[in-house]
């Protein structure tokens, strides 16, 4: 009988085919005597929008700290860009992290800086370049998320959600990353802020050839612009695949999760073939 706790759904990939930019085996990560996760494994390929799901409190943005190297993990095997983590020396981190931009929960801008600044706040740190092209870099990407230029000069206080969101993601793609973390990025937005920072996720990811790393509970984002969802549960992921593949899942959280009342709504109202509006 197969164990439901440890499925996965997800269809083998020859090796050739598909390169892996985060590898995670055998993970383990405590608070003190609380596991939060139980040797969890974790594939996300380069190109693909990976949204991760989970219960309220499961760990989902500690999984995403853990991979960052903002929370220490106990045991296991985290490997980035084919690199294991461990075995990079300080200079070799830096540069992998360069590769990399994050959209923390709730935007996470510094509060005493201008958005001008917070997007430039990576530049300062990880290039030796002008303050007039700094000038210019954090002017395109506003452009780039939708701001207007009058939001450059602005402090986050005087944004309002939606624009935090965009800002904070300009900052993420401050250093042109080749991956990119989002943790809740449509959370405390409406329904049209939503689905708009949706499309410019996915209008980016395929413009940038960017791998999106997405932390979320919105099935809207789900069925829209992601190409694999992993789930989490008991401290390990217990299912990757499509959504169609995710439908088909018999473990009892995903069967809440994605058939209870507003999954099924979802469900109803799109097609299997027209749920990512992109190549």
């Amino acid at each position: 009988m197969t164990d439901l706790a440890s499925q996965t759904i997800e269809k083998p990939q020859p090796s050739a085919a598909r390169e892996t930019v985060i590898r995670v085996r055998d993970l383990v990560v405590a608070f003190g005597q609380t596991l939060v996760m139980r040797g969890l494994d974790l594939d996300v390929y380069r190109g693909e929008v990976l949204g991760f799901v989970g219960g309220s409190g499961q760990g989902k943005s500690v999984l995403m700290r853990t991979i960052l190297g903002l929370v220490e993990k106990r045991s296991g095997l985290i490997e980035l860009f084919g690199q294991d983590r461990d075995r990079l020396s300080s200079a070799e981190r830096r540069r992998v992290e360069r590769r990399w931009g994050v959209l923390f929960q709730n935007g996470a801008l510094f509060s005493s800086l201008t958005v001008r600044q917070n997007i430039q706040m990576p530049m300062r740190e990880a290039r030796h370049i002008s303050a007039r092209l700094m000038d210019e870099l954090a002017m395109l990407k506003l452009e780039l998320v939708g701001l207007p230029a009058s939001a450059a000069d602005k402090f986050p206080a005087e944004l309002s959600g939606g624009m935090i969101k965009r800002a904070a993601l300009a900052r993420a793609l401050a250093l042109d990353p080749e991956l990119v973390f989002l943790d809740e990025p449509t959370s405390g937005l409406d329904p049209i802020g939503a689905a708009e920072f949706d499309e410019l996720i996915a209008t980016l990811q395929h413009t940038l050839g960017l791998t999106v790393f997405m932390v979320t509970h919105d099935l809207d984002s789900l069925y829209s612009i992601c190409d694999r969802i992993a789930a989490l549960a008991e401290g390990k992921v217990i299912a990757t695949g499509t959504m169609e593949e995710m439908l088909a899942c018999e473990h009892p959280w995903l069967q809440a999760y994605f058939h209870g009342v507003r999954g099924a709504r979802l469900a109803g109202a799109r097609k299997p073939n027209d749920m990512r509006g992109r190549e």
